[in-house]
């Protein structure tokens, strides 16, 4: 197998598994967010403000590695 098979074998891996993690990530926390409103209602909002945020930074890690899988892909770090 080739060095760009290999490039692209990894970059699939890279945004895959970043979009599973992320996608994990989001499931459970919106699911923990649910739990603990039905607890404690008197704290959604402020609860509901870290969920959001909490989601804006595991996307913006999965966007990373798109960012770094592109490069990795259109870069040609192997040469010509």
């Amino acid at each position: 197998m080739s060095n760009l098979g290999l490039v692209a074998i990894a970059c699939g891996l890279i945004v895959g598994l970043g979009a599973i993690g992320a996608c994990l990530g989001i499931a459970m926390m919106g699911g923990k967010y649910i739990e603990a409103s039905a607890r404690q209602p008197e704290l959604m909002e402020k609860l509901q403000t870290k969920m959001f945020l909490l989601a804006g930074l595991i996307d913006a890690a999965f966007l990373i590695g798109v960012g770094i899988a592109m490069m990795f892909v259109f870069v040609k770090p192997f040469g010509a």
